[in-house]
């Protein structure tokens, strides 16, 4: 994917999501430290563009103490949570980069409850890269990129590049 077509896709998913909610009333972006974040502003900014009525809350959110890896690697610290609105009975949309085994997802479900309790829970990401380990599914989807296991994706505002594993 090139810079262009990163922005295309973060235009679609923007349109997507406010298709799929019949507006933006009751919305916000939550993005994932730290590939979503950049991610989840660029499509709180373009929702914002789209629908003027109502400003988008955005937040980000650390999933690093929520992993159920976390005891089988260093925990990175650094990334924080910000997320200055409650979201009882809000309908999330999380935001990542790319979406791998689900673990990730899994355990932002998780740290999503320090904040409230949402009406629904729904999931963008730029790459879909297959080779899922929990029956997690994107609702939003820039491009699905088939990848080796040990395939390195790198997603940036640049494009996005896959290496081997490094």
């Amino acid at each position: 994917m090139s810079a262009a077509d990163v922005r295309r896709a973060i235009v679609r998913i923007s349109h997507e999501i406010i298709e799929r909610n019949h507006g933006v009333e009751g919305l916000a972006i939550v993005g994932l430290q730290r590939g979503g974040t950049w991610i989840a502003e660029a499509i709180a900014k373009q929702i914002n563009e789209i629908e003027t009525s109502v400003t988008v809350p955005l937040g980000a959110l650390d999933v690093s103490l929520h992993r159920d890896d976390i005891g089988m690697r260093p925990v990175s610290l650094g990334a924080i949570s910000s997320i200055p609105f409650d979201l009882s009975g809000a309908t999330v949309v999380l935001v990542d980069d790319v979406l791998y085994t689900g673990r990730t997802v899994r355990a932002a479900m998780e740290g999503l409850n320090n904040y409230g309790r949402p009406r629904a829970v729904q999931l963008a990401v730029l790459v879909d890269r297959g080779h899922r380990e929990l029956p997690i599914r994107p609702d939003f989807v820039g491009k699905n990129l088939p990848t080796h296991r040990d395939d390195d994706v790198s997603v940036t505002v640049n494009g996005v590049t896959i290496g081997g594993s490094q």
